[in-house]
């Protein structure tokens, strides 16, 4: 039985995401925040100590990314991504990598450089700032041309990149009001049976910020 550790608002959820999106049976142990990280019994898991991790027999595995072709692999039978005969394999595999490559490391620039109360025109600041918004900009710009970022279709790529654009925003709040179809593709996302079920199962007293 394949067992998904949460962590309770973490990049962990999106593994939940997925098992739901494929319908695949899976044991989910919930772990609270200890306050901020993650308690000693998550960490205990594996030597990183972050989420997400999951448990398959002998198995024990850690990082997004290498957990969502894991499950997408042994259990999915290859739905949610992309064959790489298909012509939109490259862009799969550029938004799939871009989430935890390029999305979320600008979040957490912006949510460490902020602890630290800079003024407002510190040159560390601005330089995150401006990264954020073409990121964003960028991804507005994909979101006004397909539904979902590797297409007409959902996809893995989403689900690597949703936790950023929501949950982490309680962590780094941020303003997506400039970015229209970036809004218009979360409520898709939380549109989603599956998503919903997900986060219901994995954070119930959470509302997910998809505005």
């Amino acid at each position: 039985m394949l067992t998904v550790h949460h962590l309770g608002k973490s990049q962990s959820e999106r593994i939940v995401w997925l098992c739901e999106e494929l319908g695949i049976d899976y044991e989910l142990k919930l772990y609270a925040r200890a306050p901020v990280l993650a308690p000693e019994e998550y960490r205990a898991l594996h030597p990183v100590g972050s989420a997400p991790v999951i448990q398959d027999g002998d198995v024990t595995l850690a990082e997004s990314a290498a957990v969502v072709d894991y499950i997408i692999a042994k259990h999915g039978n290859g739905r949610l991504s992309v064959p790489k005969d298909d012509p939109g394999f490259a862009d799969y595999l550029y938004w799939f990598h871009f989430a935890n490559g390029t999305l979320q490391p600008a979040f957490m620039r912006l949510m460490v450089s902020g602890r630290f109360d800079p003024p407002a025109d510190h040159p560390a600041l601005k330089l995150g700032q401006s990264r954020m918004q073409r990121i964003l900009g960028m991804m507005e710009t994909r979101l006004a041309q397909v539904p979902y970022l590797a297409g007409s279709q959902l996809t893995a790529a989403d689900i690597m990149t949703v936790f950023s654009l929501t949950t982490m925003r309680y962590f780094q709040p941020y303003d997506l009001s400039h970015y229209p179809c970036i809004l218009q593709y979360l409520v898709r996302i939380g549109a989603r049976p599956a998503y919903q079920r997900a986060m219901l199962k994995g954070d119930p007293g959470m509302k997910p910020l998809l505005g």
